[in-house]
C-alpha cells in the first residue's frame, strides 16, 4: 500500500485542521429522538440526547436537514433555507442546540441542499406565477416542450428516483406550460446555477448560518449541480440498469464542468469569511460519487471542497484484495491534492452495514453487496452480518482521515427489510411502484429503551406512532441495553 504524500503525513495532529481526524456523527434528526410524543424526533430531543453523543467521543455532529419542508424527501426539498422546520422546533432552540454542543466540545455541521429546493420555495411558486420568458423563470430550468402541442417532455433525461426529469406546469391563464428539469422528484426543481442571482442567493445561506455558529457544512448531490446550457438530449442508457440507474449515462448533467466554478466561488466565500472572522474553522464535505474516477473525484478537492467522502468501503465486498484496492485509491487519490478521506460506513442513503455484510453474497467481490438504493434478493446472517461490521468499524477508524458514523451505528442497527409497503415514504419507492424499495429500512426511527409503548424511548409518554415503524424486537438493540 502506498504511503500519504509526505508534506500530510508528517504535518503535526496538533496544527492539522480539525476535520481532519475527527469523529462525526450523522444525526438524522426526524428518527434520533422525539421530545414532545407526535412520532418524529426533533432538535429538542437532539438537545437532551446530547450527553449520549458526548459519551461517544464524537468532535462534531451533521444534522440532516431541518429547515422547512414538505417532506417529500424527508428534508431534501428545502421550502426556506434560512429557517428551522416547526415539527423540529424554531431558530431558537436550534441556537441552543448549538450553545449546548459547543459547551461539550462538540461543533455542528448543517446539511445544505444546492442543486434542487422545494416546489414549496417562495422562489419557485413566483417562477410558475411569473410565466414564460420572466426573470423568476431563469432561476430555474424551466422550457418548452416538444411534440405538437408541448405536450412532450423537452428531452429524454432520466431523474435519480427513476422516470422522466421533467414535469409540466400550468400557465397563470390556466393552460399546459412548460416543463421544469427536476433530476430528483418532481417537488424538488433544479436550481440553475448559472444564474448570478442563484449563486447569491447561496452565498447568503452560508454566511446566515455561519453567522449562527455553524462550523460547515456536508453539501448535497454536488455530482448534479452545473448543467449543459443546451440541455441536449442524453445517449441512450447502457443495458442492465434498473430505473433509478439510468441517469449515470448522462453526460450533460452528471460532472459538468461549471459546477467546479460554483464549489471553487464557495471555498473563496468561506476563505473571506474566515479571514474576517479569525478564529473560526469552517468546512466543507462533499457528496461526491464518482464511480471510481479519481481525476474527477480531485476537482471536487482542488480549491473547492475541504474534504469528501470516500465511498468506495459503502459499496466493497467483505473481500480482502476488494477493501484494500478501495483503501489504497482513496488514500492515494486524496493525497495527491494534499487532503485525507472523510470514511463511511453507513448513511441515510445505504443499507445498514450489519444486513449488507451479513448477505450470502457479500463476500463476491463481483456484485454490490449494497446495490445502493434497493435490496438484493441473497438470504441474511445478522450474526454473521454483526462481526464482520465490528471489524469493518474497527479497521476504518485507524485509518488516516476523519470517521463519519451513521446514527444508530454504534448500536449495531440493522435494516428493517419487512417494512410494510403502506408504511414506505421514499420516493424510488412511490416513482417506481413499489419495485425498488427505496431507504426507508435504514432510516427508522433509534430505539433508546426496550420500553415499547415510549416508541422504545424514542418519545416520551404518551406517543404518538412513530413516522416509521420499529421492527419487531427492536429493543434488543436499544441504547440502555447496548451501552
Amino acid at each position: 500500500m502506498q504511503t500519504l504524500t509526505p508534506e500530510v503525513a508528517t504535518t503535526p495532529t496538533a496544527t492539522r485542521p480539525w476535520w481532519n481526524d475527527a469523529v462525526v456523527y450523522q444525526l438524522y434528526v426526524q428518527s434520533f429522538a422525539d421530545s414532545d410524543g407526535d412520532g418524529w424526533g426533533d432538535l429538542g430531543g437532539a438537545l437532551d440526547r446530547l450527553p449520549y453523543l458526548s459519551s461517544l467521543g464524537i468532535q462534531a455532529i451533521w444534522l440532516s436537514p431541518c429547515y422547512p419542508s414538505p417532506q417529500w424527501d424527508h428534508g431534501y426539498d428545502v421550502a426556506d433555507y434560512f429557517d428551522i422546520n416547526p415539527t423540529y422546533g424554531d431558530l431558537a432552540l436550534f441556537d441552543r442546540f448549538v450553545a449546548a454542543a459547543n459547551k461539550l466540545g462538540i461543533r455542528i455541521l448543517m446539511d445544505i441542499v444546492p442543486n434542487h429546493c422545494s416546489i414549496e420555495h417562495k422562489a419557485f411558486r413566483d417562477a410558475v406565477a411569473a410565466g414564460r420568458g420572466s426573470s423568476a423563470r431563469e432561476m430555474f430550468w424551466f422550457r418548452d416542450g416538444t411534440g405538437d402541442n408541448g405536450e412532450l417532455p423537452p428531452n429524454n433525461w432520466t431523474s435519480i428516483f427513476a422516470g422522466s426529469a421533467w414535469t409540466q406546469v400550468s400557465e397563470p391563464d390556466g393552460t399546459a406550460g412548460q416543463w421544469y428539469l427536476h433530476t430528483f422528484a418532481e417537488q424538488q426543481p433544479e436550481w440553475n446555477w448559472e444564474n448570478p442571482a442563484v449563486v447569491k442567493h447561496f452565498d447568503d445561506i452560508l454566511t446566515f448560518w455561519f453567522d449562527r455558529g455553524v462550523d460547515g457544512f456536508r453539501v448535497d448531490a454536488v455530482t448534479v449541480v452545473g448543467k449543459h446550457p443546451d440541455l441536449p438530449p442524453m445517449p441512450p442508457p447502457k443495458g442492465g440498469k434498473i430505473a433509478s440507474q439510468l441517469w449515470w449515462d448522462n453526460p450533460y448533467s452528471l460532472y459538468w464542468p461549471s459546477g467546479f466554478d460554483h464549489w471553487r466561488h464557495w471555498r473563496d466565500v468561506i476563505d473571506t469569511y474566515v479571514s474576517n472572522n479569525p478564529g473560526r474553522e469552517l468546512v466543507t464535505v462533499s457528496e461526491a460519487y464518482c464511480q471510481g474516477r479519481p481525476e474527477i473525484f480531485r476537482q471536487y478537492l482542488d480549491k473547492a471542497f475541504h474534504t469528501s467522502f470516500a465511498f468506495e468501503l459503502t459499496l466493497a465486498a467483505w473481500h480482502g484484495p476488494t477493501w484494500r484496492a478501495c483503501i489504497t485509491d482513496a488514500l492515494d487519490t486524496n493525497a495527491d491534492v494534499g487532503a485525507l478521506p472523510a470514511w463511511t460506513l453507513n448513511n441515510h442513503d445505504n443499507q445498514r452495514i450489519v444486513t449488507r455484510l451479513g448477505r450470502e453474497t457479500a463476500t463476491d467481490p463481483s456484485r454490490s453487496t449494497n446495490n445502493n438504493l434497493i435490496y438484493v434478493d441473497a438470504p441474511v446472517d445478522l450474526e454473521v452480518g454483526a462481526k464482520r461490521s465490528q471489524a469493518a468499524i474497527a479497521a476504518v477508524a485507524s485509518l488516516p482521515g476523519a470517521l463519519y458514523i451513521y446514527q444508530g451505528e454504534e448500536l449495531g442497527l440493522i435494516e428493517s427489510l419487512d417494512m410494510p409497503d403502506g408504511a414506505r415514504q421514499d420516493p424510488i419507492f412511490i416513482r417506481t411502484n413499489g419495485e425498488e424499495k427505496g431507504r426507508d429500512g435504514c432510516r427508522v426511527p433509534l430505539p433508546w429503551t426496550t420500553d415499547e409503548s415510549t416508541n422504545f424511548g424514542f418519545s416520551p409518554a404518551p406517543a404518538a406512532n412513530p413516522w416509521l415503524p420499529q421492527p419487531e424486537g427492536w429493543g434488543s438493540f436499544a441504547a440502555s441495553e447496548q451501552t
